[in-house]
């Protein structure tokens, strides 16, 4: 079997773990600290990734997810706890200035645990581990016990997306081909809104990554493939186990709908500082500038019909 000769199964770790410890501009930092000093010494760790990590530009909302030890340890109620502990993560959204500028976030806190279950390639839901397969940075953890957990399941998921690119991607084709072919699935089974092109341009984007990556993920998986000079890979699968991968795909895009309605609801009713989000995205999209009541931030649900009407009757939504 032709390999390339830059990666093997064992660099896979070392990959993964060099682009956990890319450094970040000084704000994104202190942000970060921000949100792990919230569940104090229950933080883990904090992970940013997104289109801001990868645009490296701190204008839009960041994006970062908290790993503690107990959906308890994050500040709120009883109820929003046993909603991430049943449907992780809890989402919210944090406005704050540092160094004189307005930075906004939105993060999602789960338990380290949780985590690292989401991202078994049996696991039903395709969410966290295609959205972890993404570059992500690590910018805090609380020690090298928990840096390694959180290297060993980016690790994993690598390996999960790796696994489904090769079983439903072309039977050959560039690291590339691979990458594209599984994002567009994965969004699809999210039912995420997005651009036909985005996979293209999130490939695009750090092809150079992708393609070191791959073969890599399939060595680490034990997956036999050959290569040639021109950057072709060719995974070793049969027809039958291209089947079987589309029947056990099929089952993840039917499950998805419920499963998104689902985490719909359970974020209208726990999203931590919902309004503010909405009142952003409106300001950023249409120019309108609102202003929440504290009626609006205590009871957004109660409030969302009234702010919809305002908005269709000021043109803002259509």
């Amino acid at each position: 079997m032709a390999r390339d000769a830059d990666v093997s199964g064992a660099d896979l770790a070392a990959l993964v773990g060099a682009e956990l410890e890319r450094p970040v501009p000084p704000a994104v930092a202190a942000l970060a600290a921000e949100l792990a000093r919230r569940a104090g010494d229950a933080t883990a760790a904090v992970l940013f990734y997104g289109s801001a990590l990868r645009d490296d530009a701190l204008d839009g909302v960041l994006d970062f997810y908290v790993l503690t030890d107990r959906p308890i340890a994050w500040p709120g109620s009883r109820l929003t706890a046993l909603a991430g502990r049943l449907i992780p993560p809890n989402v919210g959204y944090l406005e704050t200035a540092i160094d004189g500028v307005t930075l906004r976030t939105k993060y999602a806190v789960m338990t380290l645990a949780q985590f690292r279950h989401a991202m078994a390639k049996e696991r039903i839901d395709t969410t966290l581990w295609a959205r972890f397969s993404q570059p992500v940075a690590c910018i805090h953890a609380r020690g090298e016990t928990e840096a390694r957990q959180v290297r060993a399941a980016v690790t994993e998921a690598v390996v999960t997306a790796a696994r489904w690119a090769a079983a439903l991607g072309p039977v050959r084709g560039t690291a590339a081909d691979f990458w594209r072919g599984l994002f567009q699935r994965t969004y699809a089974v999210e039912l995420r809104v997005e651009r036909s092109a985005r996979a293209d341009d999130l490939v695009a984007r750090d092809a150079a990554r992708y393609s070191r990556l791959l073969p890599a993920a399939w060595e680490a998986a034990g997956l036999a493939f050959s290569s040639n000079a021109d950057g072709v890979l060719a995974p070793t699968l049969n027809a039958e186990d291209r089947a079987a991968a589309e029947r056990r795909w099929r089952r993840r895009r039917l499950l998805a709908r419920p499963l998104n309605l689902l985490r719909l609801f359970k974020a209208a009713s726990t999203f931590d500082n919902a309004i503010d989000y909405v009142a952003w995205k409106v300001e950023r999209h249409s120019g309108y500038r609102i202003e929440p009541t504290e009626f609006q931030r205590r009871h957004p649900l109660l409030a969302a019909p009234s702010l919809y009407l305002k908005l269709r009757a000021r043109g803002v939504l259509r």
